[in-house]
């Protein structure tokens, strides 16, 4: 039998990169494999044309600071975002001392971010975020405005031909950051090969159980379709919508329960730049009524391959598909007699998510549009062009109380060993 694998990391985007270089960097002597089910890394969600690139660094977006009923902001989410994003920051600085990572202006560069509200409302509640984080330390810097010239100061696509009258706000922070996950992604993997780690690409993992203290991780390669086995100490599944079904495969205990739904999403995009020269930010907005938090609508600028464009959305859509790149039977062959009533019950406490979910499907092009001229009132059609985002799944678990949740962060899935 051949010698285990140390470890096998399964999915080529940026979470089986950083584990994998975490671990370079600590145990530099064991064995990584990397299986990734495309012809390169990072082409589903790390790709930066099927993300917004903010980081989450909740400098701007609204989700991380609720309102609670009694008016005050809730900053805590916001502030645990942030620290993550910090020490990611702080690893990436890290690797670029030692040279395992390239100039960073290649996946990371300085960005403003800002929060845009209207209405004496959002106004309010703008103002009461500002006071709230402006004092504390991760937040430093930010500023505050209802002052239309300001604002335009800013970034001027926002304010011509708006009402004069209209009640706006926004506040910014000069020390935001755009980032190129996909070419981060790439960078990272590069130096994990360049080090001894071995990528296979084209390979797709279709089981994964454990044998004799090991697990036996079965594939098959794109071309000629022949079947592999390998064998790992430990592994890592990070392959986006596609985790779901390999854990299930895997028989751990820790997954009873837990189903998913697929959620995709547009983007209107505009590479002209005249336009982009005006608009350097990422600027977030308050989502619609009955919207999920990954809807928020913002209007970015992205820096890809050294080149700049102008993204606006998310609108959202529906596929069964569990990646861009997936089967539309993905959805069906995830249910499981143990997640069949944790997806019920999480439907039905959702039904104002599938309200909006279908008005967005059903609504006309020219609906879709008047959503970015609420951000930049004297956009023109003519300069954008619609692009297909990156397939999410959002996490359903099973809950004691309601039976099923609807999770719209990121859940960690770990074995009891």
């Amino acid at each position: 039998m051949n010698k285990p694998i140390d470890v096998a990391l399964i999915g080529g985007g940026i979470m089986s990169a950083t584990l994998g270089t975490l671990l370079k960097q600590l145990e530099p002597t064991w064995n990584i494999q990397i299986f990734e089910r495309l012809s390169q890394v990072a082409l589903e969600s790390s790709n930066p044309w099927n993300n917004a690139g903010t980081g989450h660094s909740a400098l701007c977006e609204l989700n991380y600071t609720p309102e609670r009923e009694d008016g005050s902001i809730d900053i805590s989410s916001a502030v645990k975002v942030n620290e993550q994003f910090q020490v990611s920051r702080q690893f990436w600085s890290h690797l670029l001392e030692v040279g395992a990572l390239p100039d960073p202006s290649a996946f990371i560069n300085s960005t403003p971010h800002m929060s845009f509200v209207w209405g004496e409302d959002n106004v309010e509640y703008l103002r009461k975020r500002y006071e709230a984080l402006k004092e504390h330390p991760l937040f430093a810097g930010m500023e505050f405005s209802t002052d239309a010239a300001v604002i335009r100061g800013w970034t001027p696509l926002l304010i011509p031909g708006r009402r004069k009258d209209q009640p706006i706000a926004a506040t910014r922070i000069a020390a935001g950051t755009d980032v190129d996950f996909g070419a981060l992604t790439g960078m990272l993997t590069n130096y994990l090969t360049t080090n001894g780690a071995n990528l296979i690409l084209e390979e797709s993992v279709t089981n994964l159980k454990r044998r004799n203290g090991l697990w036996r991780i079965s594939t098959r390669h794109t071309i000629g379709n022949a079947p592999e086995s390998y064998d790992a100490k430990f592994v890592f599944v990070g392959a986006g919508g596609y985790a779901l079904g390999l854990l299930q495969k895997s028989g751990i205990k820790e997954i009873r329960g837990f189903g998913g739904f697929p959620v995709s999403g547009e983007f209107l995009r505009t590479d002209n730049q005249d336009l982009v020269k005006k608009h350097h930010a990422k600027v977030y907005g308050k989502p619609a009524l009955g919207a999920p938090p990954m809807s928020v609508p913002h209007l970015d600028t992205r820096v890809v391959d050294g080149h700049a464009s102008l993204m606006f959305g998310p609108y959202a859509g529906f596929s069964p598909k569990f990646l861009k790149s997936g089967s539309v039977f993905d959805l069906v062959k995830s249910i499981r007699w143990h997640n069949i009533i944790p997806m019920i019950a999480a439907g039905a406490q959702n039904l104002g998510l599938v309200r909006y979910l279908v008005s967005q499907l059903i609504a006309l092009p020219s609906t879709k549009f008047d959503a970015l001229r609420e951000f930049y009132p004297d956009s023109d059609p003519a300069d954008w062009y619609k692009i297909t985002a990156g397939q999410r799944v959002q996490v359903i678990k099973k809950d004691a109380k309601k039976g099923g949740v609807l999770q719209f962060g990121t859940e960690v899935v770990a074995a009891e060993d």
